[in-house]
């Protein structure tokens, strides 16, 4: 199969870059910077990422050249870059002020193919400390903006191009013609990867890899882990075994709607309402940290205790995708973000992991439930957290609490389906993600009828992105604010006031806790 490698030196849009690559039909495999492989059968392309370090850092990351330059079309971006002219014998220098934000194209060679396309003055992002200064003597200019004479640059001996911009960044209007140029065009994909090979290709494997082993493997009624077993399902049917544990913090009659939704896919799955046992461990619990470890020991106990029972399992399965395999991937030394799906089984369970979508970005996770004619509302199901409600109510937890916030979120959540865009598009499709925060720490003074209430505030969060690393408060219409907040106050007993998040990430994070 052919591949793109993706060289990644630390910068936070590494994922960008191959979610791009992807959304052109071509696989691509994202690698720490000093992993290129020994194998490149399949590789026709190499991209070097940006990275948080100047060439000159002394702890920089370095990269031998050689292993790839001159054997498959190679294109820096960036930091990727400034390394190829820094050991091309080119000069990167720092410059006197970052140089950040919006640029134009002053210059490109239009007959470059690099620029296939490109329009006049085509707007590009920047973001770097340092500069080229000047030029390998094998290589020669193709781009400039109006501070950046090297913006972008290309070798006259080897089939190698750089930009000091980053083109897979939204700001870069036309970053995707430039990878497609360079993917497509220079690199020759055949554009070949797509849902429906996927499947077909991944169901083949699975029937190889599994025989006639059984499975488990843990739901938790989101999207990954939904497509995961329906994948299953199609390749080894009823050796498939799915266990769905209730930890009591999940929305609204959740728990019976995704069973009902999960038997309707002909899934075998095993319900477990363990909330009694949540609830007990989590009394008196403030912190947040402590709220997430106390529920994920919970679960591993209960599931484990369910997936006991199954005696001649062989085979845990995982919905873990791909951005959560790269965030628990370590080329600093530190650990990025741990994963729950990544780093291993439980000893005593005694299986093999086996993990479909492991290869699939949440886009791509999306098409292939399509590409399985999965129910749509389960496949545009917005990101929902592991410890569901505990992390969305501010204070310790209880049955309580999570009722008042339940049934303030299903009014909210049930008004964004019903809310049609003047498009024609339900409101929710244009959220990444929505929920709802009871602030059980605080009370609100207010007036119903002719009392006087002390009662919680809640708070209403959407926001819109594309891959959850950055994120933008999502700009609802007053009208529907407006309904939807007086149905809480009336509804929901315990709520008298209503507010709305506008804290965009960074500097915010998308849940509160």
């Amino acid at each position: 199969m052919q591949k793109i490698i993706i060289l990644d030196f630390g910068s936070q849009t590494t994922q960008l870059i191959g979610r791009r690559v992807r959304e052109l039909d071509t696989f691509c495999e994202i690698l720490p910077y000093n992993k290129f492989p020994q194998d490149t059968e399949g590789v026709i392309g190499v991209i070097l990422s940006g990275s948080p370090y100047s060439v000159h850092d002394p702890e920089a990351f370095k990269v031998d050249l050689g292993q790839f330059v001159g054997r498959v079309p190679v294109l820096g971006i960036c930091y990727g870059a400034q390394f190829i002219a820094n050991c091309g014998g080119g000069r990167v220098e720092k410059t006197d002020t970052r140089e950040y934000g919006r640029a134009n194209l002053q210059w490109f060679d239009a007959a470059n193919p690099l620029f296939q396309g490109f329009d006049d003055n085509s707007q590009v992002w920047m973001s770097h400390g340092d500069t080229i200064t000047a030029l390998p003597a094998d290589c020669h200019v193709i781009a400039s903006t109006e501070s950046v004479k090297f913006a972008a640059y290309a070798s006259d001996k080897a089939p190698l191009w750089a930009v000091q911009f980053h083109p897979e960044v939204f700001h870069t209007t036309q970053g995707k013609l430039l990878l497609q140029n360079f993917v497509v065009n220079i690199c020759g994909s055949r554009q070949e990867w797509s849902a429906a090979s996927f499947v077909e290709t991944t169901v083949a494997e699975l029937k190889e890899q599994l025989g006639d082993d059984r499975v488990i493997l843990g739901l938790s009624g989101g999207v990954d882990s939904s497509v995961c077993a329906v994948l299953l399902n199609k390749a080894i049917g009823h050796n498939l075994t799915c266990i769905f544990v209730d930890h009591g913090m999940l929305r609204k009659n959740e728990f019976a709607k995704v069973m009902e939704a999960y038997q309707g896919l002909g899934l075998n799955v095993i319900g477990v309402d363990a909330s009694e046992k949540f609830f007990k461990d989590l009394e008196g619990v403030t912190d947040p940290e402590q709220k997430r470890k106390i529920i994920g020991r919970d679960f591993v106990e209960v599931f484990n205790a369910e997936a006991k029972k199954i005696t001649d399992a062989k085979w845990l399965a995982q919905g873990t995708i791909y951005p959560d395999r790269i965030e628990s991937l370590s080329i600093t030394g530190m650990v990025i973000k741990s994963h729950h799906n990544v780093g291993g089984l439980p000893k005593d369970m005694h299986l093999k992991l086996c993990e479909p979508l492991k290869w699939l970005f949440k886009d791509e996770v999306r098409r292939v439930g399509y590409q399985l004619q999965m129910p749509e509302r389960l496949i545009k199901r917005h990101p929902f957290p592991g410890p569901g409600l505990a992390v969305r109510i501010l204070g310790d937890i209880t049955r309580e609490k999570v009722r008042i916030l339940q049934d303030a979120d299903d009014i909210y959540i049930e008004a964004m389906h019903n809310y049609i865009c003047p498009d024609g598009e339900p409101l929710y499709d244009k959220v990444w993600q929505a929920g709802t925060v009871l602030l059980s720490t605080i009370r609100s003074v207010g007036v119903m009828g002719d009392e006087r209430t002390y009662e919680h505030p809640v708070a209403l969060r959407a926001v819109t992105s594309t891959d959850a690393m950055t994120a933008d408060w999502a700009h609802l219409p007053y009208d529907f604010m407006a309904k939807v907040s007086n149905e809480i106050i009336n509804k929901v007993k315990g709520v008298n006031r209503v507010c709305y998040d506008i804290s965009s990430k960074p500097p915010s994070t998308i849940e509160w806790e």
